[in-house]
This record gives structure tokens, sequence and C-alpha cells, in this order.
């Protein structure tokens, strides 16, 4: 058994269509999977997927908010139709709002909340039952350093990817028995389209340097390894854990 080959899987990565997603999809197809992608952007969708079928995957991809619990059956569905199966799910879909706490209103809760936990959520449930069929399966959430620590102005962002992380283990636990295996991978600062405004002020990264042990933010590359890791047979016995990938900050 090649620990690392992910040929003959079939894997979902909501998100895909750019940053940390895409890179985890491309890193999946190049490891072996057919992969299904989506975001709400179908330009940056049909870039992605011609990227996967590059690699000479199966690619798929539907242009849906994951917020609407709904359509995202509808394309496992599809995806079910097609491949017979869903072997990996990436939660990747992200959000955040970066405001002081006492200007958070009802929306920007709801924005955030909703997706980066409600759609990891039901995501996970619209997948889980096909796992459950086969006895196998392979969940990632995306955490967060603010899983286990916190900045000023990101609350909502902060309970959210607390949530991810406490879910993750939830859903480790109630499905251990089906062969399930629910993990996090926890980034660190990585420069992406959500935090490009971050990026932009030399101040803040110089401040992100000097926590972080490897002197540099990350590249989305970074967290390739950590997907395909987790997605295949070399993490066979590890379930409910996240794995930060931040250089060091977490240690430091």
């Amino acid at each position: 058994m090649k620990l690392f080959d992910l040929s003959g899987k079939t894997a979902l990565v909501t998100g895909g269509g750019r940053g940390i997603g895409k890179s985890i999809a491309l890193a999946l197809a190049e490891a072996g999977a057919n992969v299904a992608i989506t975001s709400r952007t179908e330009i940056e969708l049909v870039e992605t997927s011609n990227n996967i079928t590059s690699f000479s995957r199966n690619a798929y991809y539907a242009a849906v908010d994951a917020r609407n619990s709904e359509d995202i059956k509808g394309f496992v569905q599809d995806i079910v139709n097609q491949e017979g199966k869903i072997d990996i799910l990436v939660n990747g879909a992200g959000a955040n709002k970066r405001q002081p706490f006492l200007e958070v209103t009802e929306e920007d809760w709801d924005f955030v909340m909703g997706i980066n936990l409600k759609t990891a959520l039901f995501t996970s449930q619209a997948v889980i039952p096909y796992m459950q069929e086969q006895k196998y399966g392979k969940i990632i959430n995306i955490a967060s350093l603010t899983s286990e620590i916190a900045f000023a102005n990101m609350s909502v962002y902060a309970a959210s990817k607390g949530g991810i992380s406490q879910l993750t283990k939830a859903l480790a636990v109630e499905f251990a028995d089906y062969g399930i295996l629910v993990n996090a991978i926890g980034p660190g600062y990585f420069k992406t389209e959500m935090t490009k405004s971050v990026f932009e002020d030399d101040g803040k990264v110089a401040w992100m340097k000097s926590r972080i042990p490897l002197k540099r933010t990350g590249e989305v590359e970074d967290l390739q390894g950590s997907a395909v890791f987790l997605a295949s047979h070399a993490s066979d016995y590890v379930t409910g854990q996240t794995i930060y990938v931040d250089g060091g900050w977490l240690s430091s």
C-alpha cells in the first residue's frame, strides 16, 4: 500500500475555487484523487477545474453558496451519481470580517458563522451517510490559530474556528465505528484573498514574522502536505486532531 497515494479516491472540497481550498484541491488531484469543488464564483471554479484535469483526474464543480444546505446535498448526490462515492471531504469554505466586538451586528454573526461553521456541519451531514455505507471516509476541516488563541477585532471568526475544532472532535468520536476519520488543519497566517488587507500593512507583517520561529508567513502550498497526509492511508490512526501549520507560532 502506498501511504500517500489517493488513486481511485473521490474528494469534495468546498471553497475550492481559490486560496487554501484551491491549493488543497490541486494537491489531492496531484496525489491521484478525482476532485469536486464548490464556491460562489464560477470563473474561479472553471480555472481550478481545468487545473485538476491537467493531472488526468475527473473534475466537477458547482457554483453554489455553501450555506445553502439543499444545494450542497444536490451536488453531493451528483458526485455520487458520477463517481459512486465520496471518500474525502475538505470543508474549506471560509470568511472573516475584522471589526471591533462592539460593532458586530447580527448580520455579521450570521455571515461569518454561516460560512465557517454552518457549512462545515451541514456539508459533513450530507456526505457522512455515503461514507457510513462504505465504512470509510476522511473529513478535513479548516481550523485556525484562533481555534486556540485570540486576536483583537476577530471575535466572531474566533468563535467560529473554536467551533470547528470542537466539531472536529465531536464527529471523530461519533463516527469512529464507521471508519470515518475527522481531523482539521489549523493554518497560521497565509497570504490569500481573505487576508490581503492584513498583508498590505508592512507593520502587521513584521509583527507576524516576529512571532513565527520560521520567520516567514505561510504560502498556500505549505498546507498541501498536511492535507494529503490527512486524506490518505498515512493517517489511518489519526482522528479528532487539529494539525497546526503555523511555522511554530503556537509553540513560541
